[in-house]
C-alpha cells in the first residue's frame, strides 16, 4: 500500500485549479476545485489527485474503493515477479574427501537452481596453506561440478586463512 499513501481525495486536494478527467476518460478541462468536486457529487464518485506535480495538477472522477484494489493489484503483481538474489555460503575444506565435496556440491546447485548466488569458501587450519596445489585441485573440481549450473563471478582469491570464490547462476535465455 505504499502507492496509496500520497494519494489526496476529495476535499484533501489543495490546489485551486485542476484538469479533471472524467469517469470514461474524457477531458473535462482545467476548472476550480469547488466544480471539479461538484462534478464527481454529481457521477457519485470520488475526485482523485493522480498527478500532484503536473501544472495544474490531474484528477479523476473514479470510485476511490476500485482504484485502490486496481493499486493493490498492480502492486501484487509486480512483487510476485521480483526475486531477490541471495548470498549462500558453503563451507570447505582442503582435505575434503569426494562424497563429501559432492554432497556440498548438491546443496550448491539447489541453491543455484533457486537463482541464490553461492560463496565458497576454504577454511584452512595449521600447514595446509602451504599445499596450494591440492586446494586449487579442490576448487577445480567445484567448477567442473557446477559447470552446468553456475558461472564463476569470482575467481578464488585468499583472504588470511580462507579462499573464497563466488558461484552465480547461468542466466536462461
Amino acid at each position: 500500500m505504499t502507492i496509496l499513501k500520497n494519494i489526496r481525495i476529495n476535499n484533501q486536494i489543495r490546489s485551486k485549479e485542476v484538469r479533471v478527467i472524467g469517469p470514461n476518460s474524457e477531458q473535462l478541462g482545467v476548472v476550480n476545485i469547488n466544480r471539479a468536486l461538484e462534478l464527481a457529487a454529481e457521477y457519485g464518485l470520488d475526485l482523485i489527485e493522480v498527478a500532484p506535480t503536473a501544472a495544474p495538477p490531474v484528477c479523476r472522477i473514479i470510485d476511490f474503493s476500485k482504484y485502490k484494489y486496481d493499486q493493490q493489484k498492480k502492486e501484487r503483481k509486480v512483487k510476485k515477479h521480483q526475486h531477490v538474489t541471495h548470498l549462500k555460503q558453503i563451507r570447505i575444506k582442503p582435505h575434503i574427501d569426494d562424497h563429501d565435496l559432492e554432497t556440498k556440491m548438491r546443496q550448491a546447485i539447489a541453491f543455484l537452481s533457486k537463482k541464490d548466488k553461492v560463496k565458497i569458501n576454504m577454511m584452512f587450519q595449521g600447514r595446509e596453506m602451504s599445499f596450494r596445489d591440492q586446494w586449487k585441485a579442490v576448487l577445480e573440481k567445484v567448477v567442473a561440478a557446477t559447470a552446468q549450473y553456475a558461472t564463476v563471478e569470482k575467481a578464488p582469491m585468499a583472504e588470511g586463512r580462507i579462499v573464497s570464490m563466488v558461484l552465480s547462476p547461468k542466466s536462461e535465455k
